[in-house]
């Protein structure tokens, strides 16, 4: 494809684990350059997880693998000046520093975002934590899971009987990714139209909290009511949830008065159509279980597979769910190139597959070219860019600064 959007930015990345390498590996898929700074010996947390123990003893697991493809890896022990000083004229080369510390670490590591605006006045920065810079939560740790119960996500989810229940990923972590990555590169357009760096501030419950404005706050806060969890059904629309086929659970959202009368009609149902409990969407509402029952009689007659191919047909939104191993082998996936996959190497013994970005440019998939790398593995090529030469650098790995 044409050039990258973000060809020729240097990021200087010291996240781990999922929210700040998922940020940087959006920027990386758009063509950035990504200098990822590690704990020497020790590295990404995220090296030693995954379901794989083997890649996991060899600081390459899984689930490493998923958010680190197209960056270089560096060790640099930053509790030694010398550390620090790397890190400053590493900076002074990069347009974005990426951090996921506690608030305050950098600060108390002797560089934070003053010391960084003076070494670059145009740095772009951003710090991604649990619960912002500030704010009575701001110095508390936290995870995906406790970020999940703080944002009112786990209390909505499952049913009354259930609730609440943990979304079955990282979706918080995620999110503040996603929203960091939106940020940096506003900040470097920022600074490419005004001449000015940008500190970026990224909470994970505010911008999990920033994902759920249609219905659940807005309903809250403007019409002063909260939302209780409801499973598979939609609070505002019926019939849109899950219903039982012959064989199995198929998705059916009928939001609309002619997606409704057009599921009757596939279904051969007059009787839902003309019953004035489900003569508009309101109604259909308050007779949901209703509607639900009558529906589900009349969908016992056709598999998942079936409805699926004759609601599509005449317009109904409807489809199975499926497993992820199902949908990573879907035809529409495998159109779309999500996926990536990297010869073996001298530590991944296998091939081994990464999703791509969410979105398309110019009509082709954003990607990289790097594997994931090994830990330190780039540490002397970045350092002699900086001008150390080899004995300078033998130096610096006696000293375990790198």
């Amino acid at each position: 494809m044409s050039v990258l959007p973000l060809a020729g930015v240097r990021v200087l990345d010291l996240s781990s684990v999922i929210a700040g390498p998922l940020c940087s590996f959006q920027l990386a898929l758009l063509g950035a350059e990504i200098i990822k700074v590690e704990v020497p010996g020790i590295g990404d947390i995220a090296r030693r997880l995954g379901g794989d123990p083997e890649l996991s003893a060899r600081q390459m697991g899984v689930s490493f693998l998923s958010n680190n493809a197209g960056k270089k890896s560096i060790t640099l022990d930053l509790k030694q000046p010398a550390g620090l000083e790397i890190l400053g004229r590493l900076l002074e080369r990069c347009d974005v520093l990426l951090e996921n510390f506690r608030p305050g670490t950098m600060q108390r590591l002797g560089f934070g975002y003053d010391t960084a605006r003076r070494i670059k006045p145009g740095i772009v920065w951003c710090s991604i934590s649990g619960f912002g810079q500030y704010g009575p939560l701001a110095s508390r740790p936290a995870y995906d899971q406790i970020v999940q119960g703080y944002c009112g996500l786990m209390a909505n989810t499952g049913t009354r009987e259930t609730s609440p229940v943990r979304a079955g990923y990282q979706v918080c972590d995620s999110t503040a990714a996603i929203v960091a990555a939106f940020a940096i590169a506003a900040g470097l357009y920022k600074r490419a139209v005004r001449g000015e760096g940008e500190f970026i501030d990224v909470s994970m419950l505010d911008a999990s909290l920033s994902t759920m404005p249609s219905w659940p706050i807005s309903n809250y806060l403007n019409a002063g009511k909260p939302p209780s969890p409801m499973g598979n059904d939609n609070p505002a629309s019926s019939p849109s949830g899950a219903f039982r086929a012959r064989d199995g659970v198929i998705n059916i959202v009928a939001n609309d008065q002619r997606q409704y009368e057009a599921l009757c009609d596939a279904l051969d149902a007059p009787e839902l159509k003309a019953d004035p409990r489900f003569v508009d969407r309101p109604t259909r509402v308050v007779h949901r279980e209703a509607l639900r029952e009558g529906l589900e009689a009349k969908l016992a007659a056709w598999t998942v597979a079936e409805l699926d191919a004759m609601l599509a047909a005449v317009g109904v939104p409807a489809g199975p769910i499926l497993s992820l191993p199902q949908v990573l082998a879907h035809p529409q996936v495998a159109a779309r190139e999500l996926l990536k996959t990297f010869p073996p190497n001298e530590v991944v013994d296998r091939p081994f597959t990464v999703h791509r970005a969410g979105f398309r440019l110019g009509g082709a998939q954003p990607d990289v070219d790097l594997p994931p790398p090994m830990l330190g593995e780039h540490t002397d090529e970045v350092l002699q860019t900086l001008g150390y030469d080899p004995a300078r650098i033998a130096a610096l790995r006696a000293q375990r600064v790198v």
